[in-house]
């Protein structure tokens, strides 16, 4: 069945709230067994926060936008009343989202579908801080799309634009299916990551293209939704990326464990980081695999974190009092990178063990006019941007790294040998 919301008294006119319109199709959906919500082409529905519900699919025609509303009264508050971010370790994100603007809890078979755009207005939200950051005045800032202990969901097809915070963020999720998305973020937006897998179990992320500020796809375990299983199960192919921080990410928010994790067959472009995994709270890191990967790095302005390296490795505390997991059997197979930095492989003693580096050609080039010879450890106690010269692959106690048939080349093209330090 199909529900339109301008039946129930949607004007699309990119003015009117026409969220109590749309919410009445989703209710009518589920409440008849399913079917689709339709946004027409070629028309602009402003909404404040909806609520997705079981078995409907909210259908976004090519040419149609949905737009959030650009007043912080108008979003839902999965956060609120018991979440109190002052007494945890790290950033606020460790806590569950502030401010939403499509939600589903609970829900199972719901889809987001179709060639039209989701529109976070994320401009309202945020300030210009330098010529290469903006930021808000209050943070997290609005969550584009939000699902918490669901099942079964799929998105497929839609553009997701213009926020000021996380994109889309799998809460405690099982059976998620990502399929060729679009994530059309500015460079400079901070914070505005594309893909958050968080606490959630057998996602498949397939032939996406984002751009962001901040990760394109990263995994996280939260300490909000830290009720939830630990990520494992998740599979990533066929993406193109480019950030201005990390394309492919582990961490760093990670209070379980990470298991099972497969990153394939990805071009990642202009970025300040390739492939990371960041290690800073008790969650570990294990069975992990990268392969069939094109890294080109940059360097960006060091607001964001990385110094342009293709593939970074870290595990060190956050806090003396918050002591990190470890890092094993990780794989990088088929990888050629070409950037301003090398590989960085830093730990703190036994925190990093059993890593292969198998057929990884990276080759060090210029690109940008920033400074080089830096390397980002952040965050952690005590860690910062450490000015080291560049080399192809540089190591710190680690244990087991293990490199086969890869070519490690400096910025004059000779060879070089790994590095430790």
């Amino acid at each position: 069945m199909i529900f339109d919301p301008i039946s129930y008294g949607a004007r699309a006119d990119g003015v009117t709230d026409d969220a109590p319109a749309i919410q009445a199709a989703i209710d009518a959906c589920t409440e008849n067994g399913g079917g689709q919500v339709v946004l027409r082409a070629g028309k602009t529905y402003r909404s404040s926060s909806l609520h997705l519900k079981s078995f409907v699919d909210l259908h976004l025609e090519n040419g149609s936008v949905l737009l959030a509303s650009s007043r912080l009264e108008d979003y839902f508050r999965p956060d609120q009343p018991s979440q109190t971010h002052a007494s945890q370790v790290g950033t606020p994100v460790t806590g569950k989202p502030s401010y939403v603007f499509l939600y589903a809890y609970g829900a199972e078979h719901a889809q987001i579908t179709g060639n039209g755009a989701v529109d976070g207005a994320g401009s309202a939200f945020v300030r210009r801080v330098s010529p290469w950051y903006v930021t808000g005045d209050f943070y997290p800032r609005p969550t584009l799309v939000y699902t918490e202990n669901c099942r079964h969901l799929t998105f497929r097809d839609v553009v997701m634009r213009n926020v000021a915070f996380w994109t889309l963020h799998l809460g405690g999720c099982e059976d998620v299916l990502v399929d060729a998305i679009r994530i059309l973020n500015p460079l400079d937006v901070a914070n505005s990551d594309g893909i958050d897998v968080d606490h959630s179990r057998y996602v498949r992320i397939r032939d996406c293209h984002v751009t962001c500020a901040d990760d394109c796809i990263c995994m996280k375990n939260t300490l909000g939704n830290r009720e939830y299983p630990n990520t494992r199960g998740v599979i990533v192919s066929g993406c193109t990326l480019i950030s201005t921080s990390a394309a492919l990410k582990i961490g760093t928010e990670g209070v379980d464990d990470f298991e099972d994790i497969l990153f394939s067959d990805c071009v990642i472009d202009a970025s300040n980081r390739g492939l990371s995994v960041q290690v800073r709270d008790a969650g570990c890191v294990r069975n992990v695999s990268f392969q069939n990967i094109s890294i080109r790095t940059r360097r960006f302005a060091d607001s964001w974190w990385g110094c342009a390296e293709p593939i970074a490795v870290t595990a060190v505390d956050r806090a003396s009092d918050n002591p990190c997991g470890t890092i094993e059997n990780v794989r990088f197979t088929h990888i050629d990178c070409e950037g301003e930095n090398g590989a960085l492989f830093y730990g703190k003693p036994g925190a990093i063990s059993d890593i292969r580096l198998e057929d990884v050609r990276i080759r060090l080039k210029q690109a940008s006019r920033w400074p080089k010879n830096r390397y980002d450890l952040r965050p952690g106690e005590g860690m910062s941007v450490v000015e080291r010269p560049s080399v192809p692959l540089l190591s710190h106690g680690v244990e087991g790294l293990e490199v086969r048939h890869s070519i490690l080349l400096g910025f004059d093209g000779t060879p070089a040998e790994p590095q430790t330090f």
